[in-house]
């Protein structure tokens, strides 16, 4: 079962003794992370109905844990990190992968840099969400953070002492139809500072997507406050949508790409920290790429027609998986309703970072509450919390497969 882990783990150990032995031509370093989470499937939503019409017809959330070893080196001018995971679930069942976060050449030209290959390349300023994030799009408020894993491009930067530019023509290879963050696209950002401010401008142009702007702007305005913001402006967006109308069984998955045009997005938010670093985060945003209320209403209607028809001698075999083709509903956008406030409270005492937050989603009242403790030494960290999604039986993270979670997790650095 562990086998790979293992074999991960001597190439870690064989790794150190070689940056060890060759430390002027190759920079090497790395982490160990044992994991474990635990989840509580929802008694309540399209999945929660087609398993009990239906038992095996959808995976439930299952606990689980995993072990990675990641793998970072760089030298005449080349950057690399890999991922190897061995994962087992409850039920007995096991997985191995491995994959490549980072894998790019650069070149250093004085004030321009330039890179190719696969490349981690974040931007925005926010916090719980990001507008203008165009390249990685990269998922917020995960759990157990992780390296993510970056997207073919070329890049090119300006820099001087107060401005940057980049230019990055990000999935160079791939088909015109691909969508999302595998789109082919050209990426421009400037950055300007500007005294205590930080202003940063974007634009992009996406094969299939077409042209979309956006603009952000980070204010130090004194040693305790922080404030931003971020808005963005595009022409299309990638989208699902679905074909099937009121309670009508369908053989085949309704659910199927689509393009929204004219979306806007926006984010304000600030962060207050004191002398004793206790720190409040507070955002809001608007995502006019996730689903419009009255669109959510004719998908709550939609469950509730098909659940009715199992009542009404429907088979339950195909109720089942019309309800589960539900789920894909939640794919649609980053966020599942378009207005969204957050806050998270946090401080930092020595080694401890205990954190609490909360996403509300106004038009249904749902809540989404997290907890969490950190501990960081000079080489192990450990980390553990707590996730619950509360709300009106109708808010669509009551409508989830899952209702609550519990993480810890274990990591070494070298």
């Amino acid at each position: 079962m562990f086998k790979t882990m293992l074999a991960a783990i001597a190439l870690l150990g064989a790794a150190v003794g070689w940056a060890q032995v060759v430390p002027d031509q190759v920079q090497l370093s790395g982490q160990i992370r044992a994991q474990w989470i635990g989840q509580q499937a929802s008694s309540a939503g399209p999945m929660a109905l087609a398993d009990a019409l239906q038992q095996g017809v959808v995976d439930l959330p299952a606990s689980g844990g995993a072990l990675e070893a990641e793998l970072r080196a760089s030298g005449h001018g080349l950057s690399g990190i890999v991922t190897l995971q061995q994962q087992w679930l409850e039920g007995g069942v096991t997985s191995s992968k491995a994959w490549v976060n980072e894998l790019y050449a650069s070149h250093d030209g004085g004030a321009w840099q330039f890179s190719a290959g696969k490349k981690i390349v974040a931007w925005d300023v926010g916090y719980g969400f990001r507008p203008n994030d165009v390249v990685q799009q990269e998922a917020r408020r995960t759990l157990i953070y992780s390296t993510p894993e970056g997207r073919p491009l070329l890049m090119a930067e300006y820099f001087n002492a107060n401005t940057a530019w980049s230019w990055v023509w990000v999935n160079p290879t791939a088909s015109s139809d691909a969508r999302g963050a595998a789109e082919p696209a050209l990426d421009l950002r400037l950055y300007q500072r500007d005294g205590a401010v930080d202003w940063h401008g974007f634009a992009r142009y996406g094969a299939h997507t077409g042209a979309s702007v956006g603009a952000a702007a980070a204010w130090v305005a004194s040693d305790a406050l922080e404030l931003h913001g971020s808005a963005r402006y595009s022409q299309r967006v990638d989208s699902l949508a679905s074909a099937a109308n009121g309670n009508a069984l369908v053989a085949s998955n309704p659910w199927q790409p689509s393009t929204e045009s004219g979306v806007k997005q926006i984010l304000i938010g600030g962060t207050w920290t004191n002398e004793s670093q206790l720190s409040v985060l507070a955002e809001a945003w608007w995502d006019g790429t996730a689903p419009s209320d009255a669109q959510w209403d004719a998908w709550m209607d939609r469950n509730s027609q098909l659940a009715l028809l199992a009542t009404r001698g429907a088979p339950e075999v195909a109720v089942a998986g019309n309800l589960a083709w539900q789920t894909q509903a939640f794919s649609t956008s980053p966020n599942l309703r378009r207005s969204n406030l957050f806050m998270r409270l946090s401080w930092q005492h020595e080694a401890w970072q205990p954190a609490l937050d909360i996403l509300y989603t106004p038009a249904d009242q749902g809540r989404v509450l997290t907890a969490s403790l950190n501990w960081q030494g000079d080489r192990v960290q450990v980390q553990g919390g707590l996730r619950a999604y509360g709300g009106p039986a109708n808010a669509l993270v009551m409508q989830l497969p899952t209702r609550a979670m519990a993480y810890v997790a274990s990591t070494w650095t070298f």
